[in-house]
């Protein structure tokens, strides 16, 4: 039998009390236990958020990412879109602890229930957590307290480090996503929800070496062409459940049940532990399980057709047969953040890394322009004599996608029709949805059609039904806290069948309300993967025709209500800003990032700063320009346009 880690062969309550003899041995106040301290931490006494798969204290630690980086980085600026390293750097993936409205978001986690952040840093830092630097420790007790840990004080390098040993900000790295395995190391079943996740900790049985084996979807029978490090074939990790481990997220599954479940409109308890983000779900009950090379690597990991594709500096040809690292959805402005604020410290281990952000950033758009297609028909025209005229205009918006689109996290994230009819001169007669690039405000009009899913608290308000806004009327944004879901309108996949012998009434996955979208055969179950949307249009008197209706698809990362909410709610839980926060923590103060500021406020900053090309003026001199971020600015999915005749 191969050799196991301890952390992973051990039940969790062993590993507990040998942390705990480890730490008495060493102090014997243990008056930073965080096992007494999460007495107060959380109300119902200890709860595991996190008890599944593998636990803190790995025999064999995670290497970092530029270890790799001396053979999968790109030598010029042609490899940098194959090269695995150069395409992962400027993913999400490989800054998911960056980023700084995942920090903002995570502050209102950890005052809604404290020490949330060891459920949210397990899937953003696995590295952190997987050594012991969030809550739970590893073998080794960690200076600081368990709230300093689920804030990410106790952290290792700061967000601008190298992806080097110094730094824990290296999002999910190279070694972590290649030690990922199906099972646990006995057998256990794998989970395809909340970083649920086994992690490889045995000596590499296939070439003999005392680490790990790098799983990937390659074989080398004979050995020829392997690669110099422990290597094992894994048909895993082009299957889909992989990515699911990560992409579906559920209340936190504690040791002790459910944290929230679902409740209907009605307040009937489901008793479904709450369905946060659900795109692996949402890919299962498509068509695309059933067809070859529909997996999410796909189209996520699309295999390079660079002639010179290349996995590394001394591999042979991979051309159409090596998966690029890109892994982008829709996210365009974090990663332009991240670069304008980071880039130039991470560029002190390779002056790539600021273009790497560039390449995602266009790859996303790349993807978003094939996500749907939009279709305008014309179906009346009056054209306005003496009186008023009208128009009628039919918009119709099919996913592409292989989940709903959008998908992911919900929170401030959405996608909507604008529509304009505009006259022989390029007036404008008419317009729905439409959206102030400078205030960020989307105009809501009773024609609007936004996609997005409304997730709230059960009787917030004492309404009885599911409450999105609080008393005052403003949107809120409670993940953790949230049990109810009261919109979700987001355009299902081809052949989207949510209804499961599991899940008879769709409730983890199906639309609000039921019935949203018809079936494309009564009776079948299978959803159409399209929207339609009828607008009538008033034509006032004078307007000269021919008019012009365009409809335009737009998606948003983040929304100015979320925004504002992230802002407003550390204010009113008094959050403290981030060095003051992780006042006493290793490498604390960080001179980047929110610094003296709460990560609510430093959002929200960025959100709102000067665009590019704005003038400041400091001190009564015209000073540099901005470097301003827009207000997550809208990315044009596609259009279509119809003209009446004269």
């Amino acid at each position: 039998m191969p050799h196991m880690s301890r952390s992973i062969a051990l039940p969790f309550r062993h590993l507990f009390a040998f942390a705990l003899s480890i730490f008495v041995a060493h102090d014997a106040s243990a008056g930073d236990a965080w096992w007494q301290v999460a007495q107060h931490l959380q109300p119902a006494g200890s709860i595991d958020l996190t008890p599944h798969g593998t636990q803190p204290g790995l025999a064999n630690d995670l290497q970092v990412s530029d270890q790799c980086a001396s053979c999968h980085s790109a030598n010029n600026a042609s490899e940098r879109a194959f090269r695995p390293y150069s395409s992962w750097s400027g993913s999400m993936m490989a800054n998911a602890t960056r980023d700084p409205l995942f920090w903002a978001a995570l502050d209102v986690a950890n005052k809604d229930f404290p020490g949330a952040g060891d459920f949210c840093l397990r899937c953003h830092t696995p590295r952190g957590w997987l050594e012991g630097r969030v809550v739970k420790p590893g073998f080794n007790p960690l200076p600081g307290t368990p709230e300093q840990g689920a804030n990410g004080c106790l952290l290792v390098g700061q967000y601008d480090s190298p992806d080097d040993l110094n730094s824990d900000f290296g999002g999910l790295t190279c070694h972590f996503c290649h030690r990922m395995m199906p099972t646990g190391p006995l057998g256990e079943p794998g989970y395809t929800e909340n970083a649920n996740i086994w992690v490889d900790d045995a000596p590499c049985a296939n070439t003999g070496d005392f680490e790990p084996c790098r799983r990937g979807p390659y074989d080398y029978p004979g050995g020829g062409g392997a690669p110099p490090h422990p290597w094992v074939y894994s048909e895993y990790h082009v299957q889909s459940e992989m990515c699911g481990t990560c992409h579906n997220v559920t209340s936190p599954d504690t040791d002790k049940g459910p944290l929230k479940t679902l409740k209907l409109a009605n307040g009937t308890d489901t008793g479904i532990p709450f369905p946060i983000e659900r795109t692996f779900a949402e890919w299962q009950r498509s068509a695309y399980p059933a067809m070859t090379e529909k997996q999410c690597q796909d189209c996520h990991m699309p295999q390079s057709e660079d002639p010179n594709a290349s996995a590394c500096s001394f591999g042979g040809n991979r051309a159409g047969n090596l998966g690029v690292h890109e892994f982008v959805g829709g996210n365009t402005w974090i990663p332009a953040i991240i670069k304008g604020q980071y880039a130039a410290g991470l560029e002190s281990a390779g002056p790539e890394r600021a273009a790497t952000y560039d390449q995602t950033i266009q790859w996303a758009r790349d993807l978003l322009a094939t996500a749907a297609v939009v279709d305008a028909t014309l179906q009346s025209y009056t054209p306005p004599g003496a009186g008023t005229g009208s128009m009628s205009v039919r918009v119709s918006v099919t996913n592409n996608s292989g989940h709903k689109l959008p998908s992911g996290y919900g929170e401030g994230r959405r996608m909507w029709l604008n529509l304009q009819v505009r006259d022989a001169n390029g007036g404008l007669v008419h317009e729905s949805a439409g959206y102030d690039p400078t205030t960020g405000v989307l105009a809501q009009d009773a024609q609007a059609r936004v996609y997005e899913v409304l997730q709230g608290i059960h009787d917030h308000n004492g309404s009885g039904s599911c409450d999105v806004d609080d008393a005052s009327g403003k949107p809120m944004f409670h993940f953790v806290l949230n049990d109810c879901i009261a919109k979700d309108n987001r355009i299902p996949p081809l052949g989207f069948k949510p209804a499961t012998v599991a899940d008879p009434n769709a409730y983890e996955v199906g639309p609000v309300p039921a019935g949203l979208y018809p079936e494309t055969t009564p009776g079948s179950g299978v959803l159409v993967n399209y929207d339609t949307v009828d607008y009538t249009i008033a034509v006032p008197v004078g307007t000269v025709g021919p008019l012009t209706a365009t409809a335009r698809l737009y998606y948003q990362t983040a929304s100015k209500e979320y925004i504002e909410f992230l802002r407003d709610e550390a204010v009113a839980n008094g959050t403290q800003g981030e060095n003051l926060m992780c006042s006493g923590a290793a490498a604390r103060p960080f001179d980047v990032g929110p610094q003296g500021k709460t990560r609510g406020q430093y959002m929200y900053d960025l959100w709102s700063g000067k665009e590019f090309g704005d003038r400041v003026f400091t001190d009564g001199f015209d000073g540099p320009l901005m470097q301003g971020y827009g207000k997550s600015p809208p990315e044009l999915i596609g259009y279509d346009a119809v003209t009446t005749t004269p």
